[in-house]
Order: structure tokens, then C-alpha cells, then sequence
């Protein structure tokens, strides 16, 4: 890097976002646009199927109320450290950390924090898309009334049918993976914000309407005191390792989303109070979505806890069993795809804003060179799953490997660095200017730098297996 770059970068420190976040890059038009982009990132498919079931299998109540302190301690601070980058630097994950460190006086080699994000990114959208993919084949699969009457064989050989051909499976994710690339293509306020403005909304009425349909199951207050009446003799040590992990992932920290969405983000907005309100939402969508399933498993007798099939297969026997239990499906499954797809985008986004940066490309060229790569990588995640089954390495199939390596190990050793870096290594003068004045402020600087660490290597000990 030039003198004459370092300059121009220090320079940006003074009044407001670089020239780079103002310039073609473009910033959201408001914080509420922010808020629904950076939400959107955050609820995805963990929300509204992990959530509920890892609640199911570690005892309800008790561990919501753990894993709402978790997001309260680890997760929110986390997501403050990573909007505070990107915001400040104004660039790319890579190139705010560049900007970062030289305005710190430390190494340019913490760029590779910012190249972990951008990396993440893709990696996860390659399998990511494949999950997603799954979700809107079902919007099609339930509104064709193929889950009426049908036992959980019939469900199950649905899904398995799926999972088991790889045409249909790479077809469905390129649907998720052109329409992602349309929309990122189109810049922030032409695509990101209109994709959105759109999405959001639309997932959090789909979801009200759902939980209206499950209080008039007459088993709502099962569910409700399912996921809120806590009994802390269930918990176990794994359960409180499973919060902390399920806190980390869900805010879709450390995937280079959070990064470069916060180098959009104007000065003038508040950060502190924005980045609560989306730690606030995202928790919400997963609490309803709770809320929403749950009644509809006892009402059909089904099993709260039963895995990562309750999505594909539990609740597909419950629509199937129940009055309007296709239109229910169909709503079902449109909801979930949008939760997917407005996380796709954040996880598109990294890579694209590196490479018209970088490499001067416009976003046409840098969309498809990246799709194309995503889409080469997504055959392995396809194929692990029926021609590459018996494939492994290490005990674990492709798209076993890929999700190990992101959330297991690359994920959480870079929430680890984000959380040294703004709590050790930036000033407190240049963190103070973004986060703001008060006792805010003073809370946030204490749990990143001695909380957040501890919590995050915690994760990461149980992820690879060395905490348990």
C-alpha cells in the first residue's frame, strides 16, 4: 500500500464514512433500511429450524432463557465489534481491516481477518444454497397437496427423494443462487434494500399469520409453556455450549456480512441503539417461530425435539394431518425461503464488494465470477448427499467438511480476532467515537474484551470437540 493510499485512508477517519462507502459503493438510504438488511442477514434458516429444534432436544424454557443471555453477553457486543469495523473502515472486510490496523499502527497482516470474512462467505453460501434450495422446492411440494394424507414414510421418502437426486437438488440452488446474484448485482439501494423492503416484511406477517393459525390449534398454551416454563434440571453443560454456539451463529457474526453491511452504514446513525434493535429482532423472529411450530407439533402428536427433520419432515406430516394444512405448508415454506435468501445476499455480498474494489470490476462481472465459483463449489455439498455419499475425509462427507470448517473452526477463531482487535487493539478514543458516550459504551468495551474472548473460545473448544 502507497503512502499516498494510507494518507487518503486516514484521512476518512475525520467526519464520516471514506470516500470508497460514499462513492460507488453507496450507503443505505436510512437505519431502518439497515436494520431490515442486517436482520434479514441475521435470520436464516438457524432461526426458524435450528432454533426450534435444539429448544425441543435441551428442555425448553430454561434454555431459552440461557440462550437470550448469551445474545445479551456474547452475541450482541460481537455484532457491535463487527458493524464497528466495517463502518469504519468504509470498505471491503479485507480492506476496512487493512484501513484498521494502519490507523491502529499495528500489523496490515490483520487484513486477513477481513479476507476470513469474505472467505466464510462463500464457503457457507456454497452449502448454504443447497439447504435453501431444498426450502423453495417445498413452497411446491406442499402447495401440490403431496403432503396430504401422508404418513412419515411417505414424508420421509419425499425428502429423501430429494436429498438423493442431484439434478433436482442443483437446480433448486441455482434458483436460490440466481436469484441471489440478481439482487446483489443491482447494488445496495436497487437490489439489497428493494429485496429487503420486501422480504422482511413479508416473512415477519407470514409469521404472525402462522402463530394466529396455532392458537387456534387449541395447543398454544402447550407451546407456550414448552419454550418458557423453565426447569433448570434439564440443562446440562452441553445445553449451556449449545446456547453459546447457537448465540454466535444466529446474529450471522464472522461471515463478512455484518462487515461489509456496516461499511454502508452512514455516521449519523447511531450504532448502539441500532445494533441492539437488530439483536432484539433477530431474537424475536426465533422466539415466534418457536411459538408458531410447536403448537402445531402437539397438536398432531409429533415430537418437539426431533432433530433437523422437523422442518422436512415433522412439520410436513403435521401439514398434511391438519385443517388448511396446505395453504398453512405453503406459507410455512415461503417464510423459511425468504429467511434464507435475505441471508444469501449477506453472504454474497463480501465477495463482491472485494472484487469491485480490488480488481475494478463492475458488479455484473464480479456477481457472475463469483456465482460461478459458489455454484462449482455447491456440486460437492449436492453431490454429498447422494453420489458422493460414501466419499469422506476424516469420517465426514463434502458438505460436512465445508460446514466444519466455517462454523467450526474458521468462524469462531475470527470472532475471536474481531473481539481482540476492537476491544485491545483499536484506541478506545477511535471505538468511543463510534459506539458513542455513556454507560453503553462502558458495559460493551468490559464484555468484549474479557467476556466476549472467554464465551467465543468456548464455542469454538465444543466445536471441534474438545469442550463437551
Amino acid at each position: 500500500m502507497s503512502n499516498k493510499s494510507l494518507s487518503a485512508d486516514a484521512a476518512c477517519f475525520e467526519g464520516g464514512t471514506s470516500a470508497a462507502a460514499t462513492g460507488k459503493r453507496g450507503l443505505w438510504s436510512s437505519r431502518l433500511m439497515f436494520i431490515l438488511a442486517a436482520t434479514g442477514s441475521a435470520v436464516g434458516l438457524g432461526n426458524i429450524w435450528k432454533f426450534p429444534y435444539i429448544t425441543g432436544e435441551n428442555g425448553g424454557g430454561a434454555f431459552v432463557l440461557l440462550y437470550l443471555g448469551c445474545i445479551a453477553i456474547i452475541g450482541i457486543p460481537l455484532l457491535m465489534a463487527e458493524i464497528l469495523i466495517g463502518r469504519r473502515g468504509g470498505r471491503n472486510p479485507a480492506g476496512s481491516m487493512e484501513v484498521l490496523a494502519q490507523e491502529a499502527g499495528v500489523s496490515s497482516r490483520w487484513k486477513l481477518l477481513g479476507w476470513a470474512g469474505v472467505i466464510t462467505g462463500f464457503v457457507l453460501l456454497s452449502f448454504y444454497l443447497v439447504v435453501a434450495g431444498w426450502a423453495v422446492s417445498y413452497i411446491f411440494t406442499a402447495g401440490s397437496g403431496a403432503f396430504n394424507g401422508a404418513t412419515s414414510d411417505d414424508i420421509g421418502g419425499l425428502f429423501g427423494g430429494l436429498v438423493s437426486d442431484p439434478v433436482a437438488s442443483t437446480a433448486w440452488g441455482t434458483i436460490v443462487l440466481a436469484i441471489t446474484a440478481t439482487i446483489i448485482i443491482k447494488g445496495v439501494k436497487q437490489g439489497l434494500e428493494k429485496a429487503v423492503s420486501i422480504m422482511m416484511p413479508g416473512l415477519f406477517v407470514i409469521l404472525l399469520l402462522l402463530v394466529g393459525y396455532s392458537v387456534s390449534t387449541g395447543y398454544f398454551g402447550q407451546g407456550v409453556e414448552f419454550m418458557f416454563n423453565s426447569d433448570f434440571s434439564k440443562l446440562t453443560g452441553t445445553s449451556v455450549l449449545i446456547a453459546l454456539g447457537h448465540a454466535f451463529f444466529s446474529l450471522s457474526l464472522a461471515g463478512g456480512g455484518m462487515m461489509t453491511y456496516g461499511s454502508y452504514l452512514s455516521k449519523d446513525v447511531s450504532l448502539g441503539k441500532t445494533v441492539m434493535t437488530v439483536g432484539v429482532l433477530d431474537t424475536v423472529v426465533a422466539l415466534i417461530a418457536g411459538l408458531a411450530i410447536f403448537p402445531i407439533v402437539f397438536a398432531n402428536g409429533l415430537e418437539p425435539g426431533a432433530g433437523p427433520g422437523l422442518i422436512f419432515v415433522t412439520l410436513p406430516l403435521a401439514f398434511g394431518q391438519m385443517p388448511f394444512g396446505q395453504i398453512v405448508g405453503v406459507l410455512f415454506f415461503v417464510m423459511l425461503s425468504f429467511a434464507a435468501l435475505t441471508s444469501a445476499i449477506s453472504l454474497l455480498e463480501p465477495a463482491v464488494s472485494w472484487m469491485t474494489e480490488k480488481r475494478g470490476m463492475s458488479r455484473l462481472k464480479a456477481g457472475v465470477l463469483t456465482s460461478a465459483g459458489i455454484w462449482v463449489l455447491s456440486l460437492g455439498s449436492v453431490f454429498s448427499f447422494n453420489i458422493w455419499q460414501n466419499y469422506t475425509l476424516f469420517g465426514k462427507t463434502f458438505f460436512d467438511t465445508l460446514d466444519y470448517l466455517t462454523s467450526g473452526w474458521i468462524m469462531p477463531l475470527s470472532g475471536l480476532a474481531m473481539a481482540i482487535f476492537t476491544g485491545w487493539i483499536m484506541t478506545r478514543a477511535a471505538t468511543h467515537e463510534e459506539v458513542g458516550d455513556g454507560w453503553g459504551y462502558r458495559i460493551w468495551r468490559f464484555l468484549i474484551r474479557y467476556i466476549v474472548p472467554v464465551g467465543i473460545l468456548a464455542v469454538f473448544l465444543h466445536a471441534i470437540g474438545a469442550l463437551d
